[in-house]
């Protein structure tokens, strides 16, 4: 009978200790408001610059918008400077993010098993192009490109968004290789299997979602940086760089807007992209 007791007791008390872990894992109401309070800080001016790139109001933001247009698209689509300086932004952040995906793979593998004097203060150069200031960065890269007797152009700035594309991609890589069972290569090792041909079935299928999220993430920073872009473009605009001086022309707002719609879908398809292969496989159903 006491034996039963206290088996009754233990199972009241785990059932109690688990009701009581469930609302200590609960947010309080406060938390919550706060929450929601910070996500409409964030994505109101969004869908502000979305509302007002079908305004027919050309000068001035009108609240209720006067009427709704697509004459504005038209407009953005028509203007061969717009369409120049998304090219250059595409080429920019695709070339850059094909140097971060080779250069910050290498090091990853290169640091993920190794142990050698000075690892922990090569780690932390590796973030310093990220960690710091933009207009830090991008000083910097502007006095090595003086430095060097270099004209800014187009390769100066593949240069400069490399520098911190490197660590996107190292970061998400680096992550992935120390989830990676040693077990793994030594088996492959084990079974005959040289170095190239453990790197090719083992290591690359199991770091390929990392390297494509890394890569993702990469090409959206490299295609809206301005800062870095700034002290490392000379005359060549990319688009971030058409936004800055198209501030200055109240007449071309609704167009600017429909611009950042389209910079907006560009961006967010490769963030929401990496962030679902970053995801545990058991979240993703």
């Amino acid at each position: 009978m006491r034996s039963e007791g206290k088996g009754l007791r233990a199972t009241d008390y785990g059932r109690w200790a688990r009701g009581n872990r469930a609302n200590w894992n609960r947010p309080s109401l406060f938390t919550r408001w706060a929450a929601y309070a910070g996500l409409v800080f964030m994505h109101v001016p969004v869908l502000v610059i979305v509302l007002y790139a079908f305004t027919t109001a050309d000068r001035t933001y009108e609240f209720p918008p006067p009427g709704l247009t697509l004459k504005w698209f038209a407009a953005a689509f028509a203007r061969s400077d717009i369409w120049s300086a998304l090219t250059l932004s595409l080429e920019v952040a695709a070339l850059a993010t094909l140097l971060a995906l080779m250069l910050g793979s290498l090091t990853a593998l290169a640091m993920a098993r190794s142990r050698f004097f000075g690892k922990e203060a090569i780690t932390t150069l590796l973030v310093l192009p990220i960690a710091l200031p933009g207009i830090v960065t991008g000083i910097a890269l502007l006095a090595a490109i003086k430095s060097a007797s270099l004209d800014p152009g187009f390769w100066t700035i593949v240069a400069g968004h490399t520098t911190f594309c490197v660590v996107i991609v190292y970061n998400n890589v680096i992550a992935r290789l120390r989830r990676l069972p040693q077990s793994w290569i030594e088996a492959s090792m084990d079974l005959g299997a040289d170095g190239w041909q453990t790197f090719r079935h083992v290591v690359l299928p199991q770091s390929a979602s990392a390297l494509l999220a890394g890569g993702m993430l990469a090409f959206a920073l490299s295609f809206d940086e301005i800062i870095v872009t700034l002290f490392t473009a000379g005359h060549q605009r990319t688009l971030p760089i058409w936004f800055f001086n198209e501030l200055f022309r109240p007449r071309e707002r609704p167009i600017t807007n429909v611009v950042a719609v389209m910079v907006i879908v560009v961006t967010l398809i490769p963030i929401l992209l990496a962030y679902h292969l970053t995801k545990p496989v058991d979240e993703r159903a």
